[in-house]
């Protein structure tokens, strides 16, 4: 089994409990591990018989489009659509984080994880 990450992919998105949110918007950070097997490209050396990683940040981006109240809810969708969409993918774990989240306090970012598997 291997492991592919995707570190601290930056994103403006709309996410939140509260109306502004949604109409102003805030930067997030996204980090993602997916486990694989992953022998055949080490061998192969072709594209085909790995994950792409492209494909994997293009999910990401996608599914952070679409406006969500919770951050556990956005990293469900990103979670399973890596494990529909990629039928190599064994686990997924995502960490979507908000910076400078509202919350009244001096904090620097407020994050989820999100696992799955098959």
């Amino acid at each position: 089994m291997s492991t592919i990450r995707l570190k601290n992919i930056k994103i403006y998105a709309f996410h939140g409990c509260m109306l502004e949110e949604g109409q102003i918007g805030s930067d997030y950070l996204v980090n993602l591990k997916v486990k694989a097997d992953l022998d055949k490209a080490e061998n192969s050396d072709d594209l085909h018989d790995t994950v792409d990683y492209v494909l994997l940040n293009k999910i990401v981006k996608e599914e952070m489009t679409i406006r969500s109240k919770l951050l556990e809810h956005v990293g469900k969708r990103i979670v399973d659509k890596i494990l529909i969409s990629i039928a190599m993918v064994d686990k997924v774990k995502v960490v979507v984080a908000k910076v400078n989240p509202p919350i009244g306090g001096d904090v620097s970012e407020v994050s989820v994880t999100v696992s799955g598997k098959r």
